[in-house]
């Protein structure tokens, strides 16, 4: 078919135009910008790109069906003129059931945090087992260089979570459940419309609220989701989330709980369970505990108790939902590789080890510098924050963020992504540094991401950590970073012993 996707550089759009393609079709699309990584991944896949929304896009292409993402309007020229000519419309999730689904075991992660790197986690386990899942996940995972792939076809005999109890599953197809909504003419959340065989619940805090305005709205995603699963399915629930443990039970298939040691709900007894767990510069290892007894000693490179939790999480689904023998999981594991703008070190610059992180729920960022902390004890850890998403840039979490930087030295903030709020709706960076300064951190609110760099050069020495925390673009602040920080190096004096504070313990 020829395809037209309106919003294509989303990192879910920008996928699907990627899927789209393998699976051999026609795909055009167009956006108002093209960053890294999904701009750059899509020209490499000669995807036809048009910058701006435009009718004319529509009359140049004349496609078949007309993919709209969920940032355009009904306004939207784009759709008023695919309207007019009654072109076939659909949504990413309508996209993905319709080209991608059929025949596979749709594997849904979803949660509040911590998703994509689960995701990548359960398709990296899945496919060192040899069942070479088709995954559709929101970032750029490696070793792949991409976060999508068509699931491999043939009926796969595989062995359930008991011995026992044999299970025949077709093949896994492993999505990143997605809980926004899907389109202007469709409110309901993306995960909704996957069919889930298997699902996978990291956690339930309340985020998009300009989607979901109170709490009971965004739970209610979730519990609906519970409730679709078949009772031959499969839920697999986070031990940390009350909220997720009183959702599951709702399910009427089988239920697995799974959990790190000193962070269990009372209200459950884990499965699958990590302690005790060493962190180091190199990640983490740990005893992994199946049903009370030790499955061996395992190792993940990924730093911080959240993603020890995810990598539980995903084996968990990889043993449980598809029987990938337990011995296989520990080698697959160690050799995990990550996913881009995941706590990713773009570099390391005169000294300066630079990190670019998705994180911008006040829960992510906190947990996102912890385990940055973790992995660099000795110098200052530097945050850079730029709240730029729907839920970031209000006030509703003002209180949250404040208690988010507690394990950086430096927060550099800067403006809000979304300067048309009404000032009573905003988060106000500069409250919010006040109360980062009351809390002991250097903090700054700054007016563009010039400053941020010239102030990051000024402070940062070698030793010393960076994260860049921003789920868009960001000025290209990744393109500016290198050559201001290796520019102060050679011309600026060390500073006086003392300047500025340097943990050497968590």
């Amino acid at each position: 078919m020829r395809i037209f996707i309106s919003g294509i550089a989303g990192t879910a759009m920008g996928a699907l135009a990627g899927l789209l393609k393998d699976l051999g079709h026609d795909v055009a699309g167009s956006d108002l910008a093209f960053y890294p990584p999904m701009g750059p991944g899509l020209r490499q896949s000669q995807i036809r790109l048009y910058e701006g929304y435009a009718a004319a896009h529509i009359d140049e292409e004349r496609p078949d069906l007309h993919i709209v993402g969920n940032v355009c309007r009904s306004d939207n020229p784009e759709v008023l003129r695919s309207e007019a000519l009654g072109i076939e419309r659909t949504h990413v999730a309508g996209a993905l059931e319709r080209f991608a689904l059929k025949g596979t075991t749709p594997t849904v992660i979803t949660g509040t945090h911590g998703k994509t790197t689960t995701s990548a986690l359960v398709a990296h386990l899945l496919d060192g087992a040899g069942l070479r899942p088709g995954f559709f996940i929101g970032g750029v995972v490696e070793p792949y260089g991409r976060g999508y792939r068509q699931a491999a076809l043939p009926r796969l005999p595989l062995q359930g979570a008991s011995e026992a109890a044999p299970r025949t599953r077709r093949p896994p197809f492993v999505l990143e459940g997605d809980e926004y909504d899907t389109a202007f003419w469709e409110k309901t959340a993306k995960f909704l419309h996957y069919s889930a065989e298997i699902a996978l619940i990291t956690s339930i805090e309340h985020d998009h609220i300009d989607i979901y305005p109170d709490f009971s709205s965004y739970r209610g995603a979730f519990e609906r989701l519970v409730e679709s699963l078949p009772e031959s399915g499969l839920l697999v629930v986070s031990a940390s989330s009350d909220v997720a443990i009183e959702i599951s039970q709702r399910a009427k298939c089988e239920i697995y709980y799974y959990g790190v040691d000193g962070h269990i709900s009372p209200k459950v007894a884990p499965h699958f369970f990590a302690a005790p767990a060493v962190f180091d510069e190199h990640g983490v290892s740990f005893d992994f505990f199946v049903g009370g007894v030790l499955a061996g000693r395992y190792a993940s490179p990924l730093p911080g108790v959240h993603n020890l939790e995810n990598a539980v999480g995903a084996l968990a689904i990889a043993a449980a939902g598809f029987g990938v023998p337990l011995r296989e999981l520990s080698q697959h594991l160690a050799t995990f590789r990550g996913v881009k703008r995941r706590q990713e070190l773009r570099g390391v610059y005169s000294g300066v080890s630079v990190y670019d992180d998705f994180a911008h729920h006040p829960t992510a960022v906190k947990k996102t510098l912890e385990a940055m902390r973790a992995k660099h004890k000795g110098g200052k850890l530097i945050a850079i924050f730029e709240p730029r998403s729907a839920t970031a840039c209000r006030a509703f979490h003002q209180d949250l963020y404040a208690e988010a930087f507690d394990a950086a030295d430096v927060a550099l903030l800067a403006p809000i992504g979304r300067p048309e709020l009404p000032p009573e709706e905003r988060l106000s960076v500069e409250q919010l540094a006040f109360d980062l300064q009351g809390r002991g951190r250097t903090a700054s609110a700054l007016p563009n991401v010039e400053a941020i760099v010239e102030r990051a050069a000024e402070i940062a020495q070698p030793g010393d950590a960076i994260v860049v925390l921003s789920n868009g673009g960001f000025g290209g602040i990744f393109d500016r970073l290198p050559s201001a920080l290796e520019s102060e190096r050679t011309r600026a004096p060390e500073p006086k012993a003392g300047s500025f504070p340097r943990k050497t313990s968590e």
